[in-house]
């Protein structure tokens, strides 16, 4: 599934190419056609996004929300000089209608394409937790929900009612630069361990949004550095532990584990991120050990 960057610069992309402009909306698979035709003519305002959702504004305070999904695309062709039929089932397409350079953009396999107000969209967004790439971002409040929850860190940073856009490729990514172990449960975090590991969030995605691609590891960690190759994968970008299950790690050397929670796949290194010893625990054990328990 897309994480965050990429709706983030997918909602860049769209500004770019069609923002100010009159355009002509159309759902040649026929399942966006009502709210298209409602659409079609209208200026394109501009369009934003809130973790892994999309919000294309056009004037009247009208607003197209977008989830890819897991399996969505939504592929923008700036000044092109014909634009093309549909191929396959585009639910949804937008090609400029005014004079200055023709683009059109065109939506496939969402999840959600739904035509709907400002009320709609603030409603959508009140239930996203905070987002790393939104300077609305309510930090505090994601601090309260993991520092009061006995689910493990690996959960909460993936639920998107605590923080918004993060996907399983930065949440293996960010514990593991942050040494911390994906079973920790939140409530075990101190407040400078959580500020640390938003902030990187914060880096991270943000170059995410500008390269287009996940790149995690260190200067001294890459292929040029270590002298070693280049990740070969279909996300592209560097990383230390994701989808490199039993690979060593690059750090240390020890083989990458890997185990689910919640569904998806978690990725690790059991040197570099130990499990979490609660220092209650720590004193609990030695006093049975001393025949004090």
């Amino acid at each position: 599934m897309p994480e965050g960057h990429t709706l983030r610069r997918l909602a860049d992309d769209l500004t770019l190419a069609f923002a100010g402009r009159r355009v002509r909306v159309s759902s040649p698979q026929g399942r966006f056609e009502a709210e298209a035709r409602q659409l079609d003519g209208a200026v394109l305002e501009g369009a934003d996004s809130a973790g892994k959702h999309l919000f294309v504004e056009l004037e009247g305070e009208r607003f197209i929300h977008v989830h890819l999904g897991l399996i969505g695309g939504f592929a923008v062709h700036a000044d092109v000089a014909q634009v093309p039929d549909p191929v396959g089932q585009v639910r949804l397409r937008l090609v400029t209608a005014d004079p200055g350079p023709t683009a059109y953009a065109d939506l496939r396999g969402a999840t959600r394409c739904d035509l709907v107000g400002p009320a709609g969209r603030d409603l959508a967004i009140s239930k996203l937790g905070a987002d790393p790439l939104r300077a609305d971002a309510d930090v505090a409040k994601a601090w309260r929900r993991i520092s009061a929850s006995p689910r493990g860190i690996g959960d909460l940073l993936m639920d998107q009612t605590v923080i918004a856009g993060v996907g399983n490729v930065y949440r293996a990514e960010v514990l593991f630069r942050h040494r911390i172990h994906p079973l920790r449960p939140g409530r075990t975090l101190r407040r400078g361990q959580f500020r640390a590991l938003w902030d990187d969030l914060v880096v991270l995605m943000g170059e995410g949004v500008r390269s287009g691609r996940i790149d995690t590891v260190r200067p001294e960690h890459t292929p040029e550095a270590m002298g070693r190759e280049p990740r070969r994968d279909d996300h592209g970008g560097e990383v230390y532990v994701y989808r490199r299950t039993g690979q060593p790690c690059l750090v240390c050397g020890t083989p990458v584990r890997t185990a689910v929670l919640v569904g998806r796949n978690l990725f690790w290194c059991s040197k570099c991120q130990p499990t979490f010893r609660s220092r209650a625990l720590g004193s609990a054990q030695h006093a049975r050990e001393d025949g004090h328990g």
